[in-house]
């Protein structure tokens, strides 16, 4: 059902708008949750990844190693992450790409900004929604 006027519900809509999307909003887009012990420090759910933070891969070949990000290629939608490397027959290595979505935030690279950003973003913050019935009765 659809619920917001300004938002397609058309699908070939929707994935334009996703896959065209530009870097600023794709930013947004390539977070990954955060681990249960950050989760319950900071009361957020996740953030968008950022070039040193520590991930720990949850999903497809490389589950279980954990690493640091190096690089978030927005172009291409991933993130390459040090040590999760293939050999090629010429004998050098390539990074493989990751999507954010695939891995768990274990250590946050922290600044002001971050800090800022994690302040705005805590759930203990905000005041729970009063109940519609209950106002109205």
């Amino acid at each position: 059902m659809k619920f917001s006027k300004a938002v397609s519900s058309s699908r070939s809509t929707g994935r334009k708008a996703h896959l065209s999307a530009p870097s600023s909003e794709r930013r947004k887009l390539m977070s990954a949750p955060l681990s249960k012990d950050l989760r319950t420090k900071y009361n957020t759910r996740s953030l968008p990844v950022r070039k040193d933070d520590e991930v720990l891969i949850v999903r497809g070949k490389y589950k279980g190693r954990e690493g640091k990000i190096t690089q978030v290629y927005r172009k291409k939608w991933i993130i390459h992450v040090d040590r999760v490397q293939r050999d090629k027959s010429n004998g050098s290595t390539s990074q493989i790409g990751l999507h954010p979505s695939n891995v768990v935030i274990t250590t946050i690279k922290l600044d002001k900004d971050r800090k800022a950003i994690l302040e705005r973003k805590d759930r203990s913050k905000i005041p729970p929604r009063a109940n519609k019935t209950a106002e109205t009765a």
